[in-house]
């Protein structure tokens, strides 16, 4: 059974590898059609229906590229879609959240300190929070404050900041900005998938049949494309995030969250900006700087880490590693060749705050991490880094023993 962990590992680290290709994939070919859209110049020797073009040299080759607003008149031979690479990471991104927090959802998704929930509980709301804001968002997109974009996207930044309040009040930190990122990131692929790939094969099927497609699923498709634009970069941050407690383990971690979605639009505007030719926009970059300021004071403002564990007492999902006969030997090993950086107050140089917020000063802290211990000091050498500790070969045999002995108890 003790092996399940290190497969498990192995399965979480394929899925974020798929994860990373599918979304380089997805992202790079939007910003590309995006800075390209922008770009488009009209010239009047454009054939009928083109709306613009542009000239770009890339691999030593030239490409001329011309722009229907709506369809050209006759179906082209070949057409290619682009779908897929946004299916794909969404589907590979909902993996990751299966493996990593629904399947470690006593320790990565539940902190009982804010919210008392059984993991079926936990999640049946993380998916029904999903399902939510796609509902929402198309509703609004419908309704007719859909025909005011910017209003729109203002009502929709609201509605960004009280998921990422709320999600606060569910889950830990780590998983509150994880699902904030899939939440946002849920929609994008929605619209996609219900609505801008929907509408273009309407347009495709009234070129095959003869008939004049309907400029108006055109708009509608645009306006959720630059939806999508903007929501691009927060997602990222938020995907990243789980690597940096000083974003989502503080107590002003939604206000974080707020700040960094203006952040996305104050960068984006600059690239919009400079990509549609209509100069280069400093401002937007002196906004985010003094945006990324504001975070990082609220990231020690005050000092206080949400997420942890109760020092006093044991989760019972871990009071298996607890229990074992081992557990003591390992305190002690952990206290001596780990805690002097995973602490409330590293006593290495140079490290003001415990890695990925991970404090093993506890019974119910080690216990709670060990699934990481075993695999980062057991069955792997990569911590301490560059084994600064000097901790031995026979010491890393016990973290094994001991992870390995607990899990063979527990299923006895």
């Amino acid at each position: 059974m003790y092996e399940y962990a290190i497969a498990w590992e192995w399965l979480a680290f394929a899925a974020r590898w798929f994860h990373v290709v599918t979304a380089i994939a997805w992202i790079g070919s939007s910003f590309y059609f995006i800075a390209l859209d922008l770009g488009l110049v009209k010239r009047p020797h454009l054939p009928p229906g083109a709306y613009g073009e542009e000239w770009q040299v890339h691999g030593g080759g030239f490409y001329h590229i011309q722009k229907y607003l709506v369809a050209p008149a006759q179906m082209p031979e070949h057409l290619t879609w682009f779908k897929y690479e946004s299916y794909f990471t969404w589907i590979s991104g909902f993996l990751m959240l299966c493996i990593v927090y629904y399947g470690g959802a006593d320790l990565f998704l539940i902190d009982r300190h804010v919210l008392d929930i059984s993991p079926p509980v936990a999640i049946l709301i993380s998916l029904a929070s999903l399902a939510f804001g796609w509902l929402v968002y198309d509703l609004l997109c419908k309704s007719p404050l859909g025909r005011n974009t910017w209003g729109l996207m203002a009502v929709l930044y609201v509605v960004l900041v009280f998921m990422a309040w709320g999600y606060t009040q569910l889950f830990t930190g780590r998983a509150a900005f994880l699902h904030l990122g899939a939440f946002t990131a849920t929609i994008m692929s929605a619209n996609v998938f219900m609505i801008i790939i929907p509408n273009q094969k309407i347009v495709v099927a009234d070129l095959i049949a003869g008939r004049t497609p309907d400029p108006k699923y055109g708009q509608v498709a645009k306006q959720r494309s630059l939806h999508n634009n903007y929501l691009t970069l927060p997602v990222i941050f938020f995907m990243l995030s789980n690597h940096y407690p000083l974003a989502f383990g503080t107590a002003f971690n939604w206000v974080i969250a707020a700040l960094v979605f203006l952040m996305g639009v104050t960068i984006r505007h600059w690239f919009n900006t400079t990509h549609a030719r209509k100069g280069r926009p400093t401002w937007t970059w002196i906004v985010t700087v003094i945006l990324f300021i504001v975070i990082m004071w609220l990231s020690t403002a005050p000092k206080l880490l949400t997420g942890e564990t109760d020092a006093a007492a044991v989760a019972p999902a871990f009071q298996q590693f607890a229990g074992d006969p081992h557990f003591p030997a390992v305190k002690q090993l952990v206290s001596t060749r780990c805690s002097m950086c995973h602490a409330a107050e590293p006593a290495y140089e140079g490290v003001v705050r415990p890695p990925k917020g991970v404090a093993l000063e506890s019974d119910a802290e080690i216990a709670a991490h060990a699934r990481e211990i075993y695999i980062q000091a057991g069955r792997s050498h990569a911590m301490p880094p560059g084994n600064v500790t000097d901790i031995t070969p026979d010491e890393r045999r016990l973290l094994v023993a001991w992870f390995e002995s607990a899990v063979e108890g527990k299923k006895q």
